[in-house]
């Protein structure tokens, strides 16, 4: 038997960002002759929610590239993993240093929260605006980034043109080692402004999906994969089978084992709907 996690963005959504219908109708028929799968998103467990709804997910997801595991239906974590505080001061004042603003998302006694100070470009306001759009329940603006991180930080988010990110994570890695998981990647959708988002070395897809199968006894089961983007070829390695979507990116395409069809072809469910029936 398989356990199957597919990432949402450019993998199993349409160009839109949203679950297609025929999607939901052959995910929800498979669910319910008892088949075992998930997501890995870089998303928030409440995006998350808010896209696949009603979906009846018996597995928790795996939200913010691995820094949680979490009940989509109640939003509740079964596991945080966030940045040492010393080193959130130290990445914070790094990305300062570079002359860049973060979004940072914090986890703590006031539960999940996104802060941000100002914005300096068209795509962090576009990142605000459809948060805002959505009724995000974590965003919050603030005058100082630096006075929320005595709330353990989970996520930066540094929104900006490649140059400047591609220097900036060059310097996180240099100052931070493998204690932090860095991702530099093109926004899907608003292309030439991409994201570089820093998370705890333990926040990685793989990882939350190791965890997952402990947790809920899937250790003997296959486990398949689903991605595009350089936030899922950690888990491609090490899945039994890791499979990407046409539109993958060259590196993804790599260290795949199968190459399927685009993702706005419903490519993932049909691989799926064959694979496990068979």
């Amino acid at each position: 038997m398989s356990f199957y996690v597919s990432d949402l963005d450019g993998t199993l959504l349409d160009q839109q960002g949203k679950l297609a219908p025929s999607t939901r109708a052959g995910l929800l028929q498979l669910l319910d002759q008892g088949l075992t799968f998930t997501v890995a998103s870089a998303r928030h467990v409440s995006s998350i929610r808010q896209i696949l709804g009603d979906l009846p997910l018996r597995l928790p997801v795996i939200s913010s590239n691995g820094a949680y595991i979490s009940e989509m239906a109640s939003g509740r974590h079964e596991l945080v993993h966030a940045i040492e505080p010393a080193l959130s001061q130290a990445v914070f004042a790094l990305i300062r240093q570079h002359g860049l603003m973060p979004f940072i998302s914090t986890h703590g006694p006031k539960g999940d929260q996104l802060f941000y100070q100002s914005v300096h470009n068209e795509a962090q306001q576009a990142f605000v605006d459809e948060r805002k759009r959505n009724a995000d329940p974590r965003l919050r603006h603030t005058a100082r980034l630096q006075d929320e991180l005595g709330t353990p930080a989970v996520t930066f988010v540094v929104v900006d043109r490649e140059g400047p990110l591609a220097a900036l994570q060059a310097a996180i890695d240099e100052l931070c080692g493998d204690a932090v998981e860095t991702h530099l990647a093109e926004d899907l959708y608003k292309p030439d402004w991409p994201w570089l988002t820093v998370h705890d070395r333990r926040a990685t897809k793989d990882q939350a999906i190791k965890t997952l199968a402990e947790r809920y006894g899937l250790q003997e089961r296959e486990v398949v994969v689903f991605g595009d983007h350089v936030n899922d070829i950690k888990m491609l390695r090490a899945a039994h089978r890791g499979i990407a979507v046409a539109n993958a990116i060259a590196a993804v395409k790599d260290e795949a084992h199968q190459v399927i069809g685009p993702h706005h072809e419903d490519s993932v469910l049909r691989f799926i709907d064959a694979d496990w029936k068979r």
